[in-house]
């Protein structure tokens, strides 16, 4: 009896692993994926399922790429909010042009204080995406790179990462390769040589430049487009085309990838764009300001992204939370390596410290690294920039140390007061136009007005005022300015996007 007894709390113990193991009969990280889907894990495995025992292995492995890497991937609605945490709805799709819309969204501000975007809703592409979805996209995604001429020397490496995946951003999901498919059909025929995947880019691009055209009112519709929006709207900002042009490449088995920087160095708002890539990998493109980092976006985590390796209650800055982005700054400009000594005490529970570009009146956490001691070592960091390092604690950065300028022959220049070389300048304007030469002696493009109130700013771990002027028939004129300092003038009840600045011999040097 009592052996009995025993083999059937054996039989018992075993069913019970088993039931609880089930998933491993599937990788590791699909396993991950699958417990995290919840209601929606049968659809995946539907898909595993599919491919398990067909004759095309590859395409097994394509099912388990995008599983594996599918969890934070999804579709983010995003909306305006005021401080108190409200929802303002506002729609710059409704205007003609952006001027209108900025009026109304500034009397909006007015009325409910600074408006801010964030996600309004996030759908999570493992909680509804379908088997019949995936299944398609695989088939076709295949389909295009072993028939197109210029992708069947592409390596399966390479196509996984750079023709398989199904969405580009937080677009919402859409079917898009079948009709981009379709739309380029005869693209062979067009071509001069039919193994070179640049020609069939360019035609590609060509087509995308008059198909879907920049409008800046979409710079307040901050929610990225669909394919099928875009067909509809035929606009979008550089994001919406940076997604639309990468949707018609892939879908032809051209391999692109999706570059972007957060936050120019050298002015305001941010860039995104499609690269189109070599058989090494590297992807370039003409760029018009100057960016302190260039990051790809990709579908597969990277598991050394500083998410990874942040202590538990630990803020990240937005920009730099994701698990989905490289570091291809050195494809785009010089680089250099820069070291920090932090001076200023650090947050409770910092592992990094960062290094900030001066962007829309603020102060933009571009590049993280982890601290050892005080300092922190910044890797790959493009020149002729300004930076402050800087912690980042309760939503908020917070200065480690004194801001530095990375010049063009990447030499550092710590800004800290000379203060035997106080000079009187003359000032008459508060932003330059960006040209081609180097040496920051830029044109003005945003003069001094008579009659409008400025005050001018000194950094010295904040902005901290030297009193105000008001502009009349002749410049500006302060004193006792020093070498080695940072400066910014800024016109009072302005949206605050004057550039800063430094003083040499006398002059702005803008930055």
């Amino acid at each position: 009896m009592r052996i009995l007894l025993k083999l059937l709390i054996f039989i018992f113990i075993t069913a019970l692993v088993v039931q609880i193991a089930g998933c491993c009969t599937w990788p590791k990280e699909v396993c991950q994926t699958l417990n995290d889907a919840g209601k929606n894990r049968s659809n995946l495995e539907k898909v595993l399922m599919h491919y398990q025992n067909t004759d095309d292995p590859l395409k097994y492995d394509a099912a388990v790429f995008l599983i594996s890497n599918i969890s934070d991937h999804g579709f983010a609605d995003i909306s305006f909010f005021n401080d108190e945490g409200n929802e303002v709805p506002f729609d710059s799709t409704d205007y003609a042009n952006f001027d209108e819309a900025l009026k109304d969204f500034q009397e909006l501000e007015k009325n409910h204080g600074e408006l801010t975007h964030k996600k309004k809703e996030y759908i999570r592409d493992v909680d509804v995406i379908t088997a019949d979805f995936l299944i398609e996209n695989i088939e076709l995604a295949f389909e295009s790179w072993r028939q197109n001429p210029w992708s069947r020397k592409m390596s399966f490496e390479a196509f996984c990462h750079t023709i398989l995946p199904y969405r580009i951003s937080n677009e919402p999901l859409d079917r898009w390769r079948k009709p981009c498919m379709q739309r380029y059909a005869d693209l062979p025929s067009q071509l001069q040589d039919i193994s070179d995947p640049s020609d069939a880019a360019r035609l590609i691009q060509a087509d995308v430049d008059q198909w879907i055209r920049f409008n800046d009112k979409y710079y307040l519709h901050p929610t990225d487009q669909s394919y099928s929006q875009m067909c509809h709207s035929k606009q979008g900002r550089c994001e919406d085309i940076t997604n639309m042009t990468t949707f018609a490449m892939r879908a032809n088995a051209v391999a692109t990838a999706s570059d972007y920087t957060p936050a120019w160095a050298n002015r305001d708002n941010n860039h995104a764009w499609t690269a189109i890539l070599d058989r090494n990998g590297r992807g370039n493109a003409e760029l018009f300001n100057i960016p302190a980092k260039v990051y790809r976006k990709t579908f597969a985590i990277q598991k050394d992204s500083p998410i990874f390796q942040k202590k538990k209650n630990e803020q990240i800055p937005p920009w730099l939370a994701g698990r989905h982005y490289l570091d291809v700054t050195e494809q785009y400009v010089k680089t250099t390596d820069v070291t920090i000594h932090c001076t200023l005490p650090a947050p409770k529970h910092s592992t990094f410290v960062y290094l900030c570009v001066f962007n829309g009146g603020n102060w933009a956490p571009i590049a993280a690294a982890q601290l050892d001691g005080s300092n922190a070592t910044f890797e790959r960091m493009g020149r002729d920039i300004v930076y402050l390092p800087a912690y980042y604690a309760d939503d908020a950065i917070h200065p480690a140390a004194p801001a530095l300028i990375i010049h063009p022959d990447g030499s550092l220049q710590h800004l800290q007061a000379d203060l035997t070389g106080n000079q009187t300048v003359t000032i008459s304007t508060t932003k330059p136009e960006i040209t081609d030469d180097d040496t920051r002696l830029r044109i003005a493009t945003r003069s001094v007005e008579p009659g409008n109130i400025y005050e001018l700013f000194v950094w010295d771990d904040e902005w901290k005022s030297l009193g105000q002027q008001t502009g009349g028939q002749t410049p500006i004129q302060h004193q006792n300015l020093n070498r080695g300092r940072l400066y910014w003038l800024t016109e009072k009840d302005g949206r605050k996007l004057e550039r800063v600045f430094t003083i040499e011999n006398g002059q702005q040097i803008w930055w």
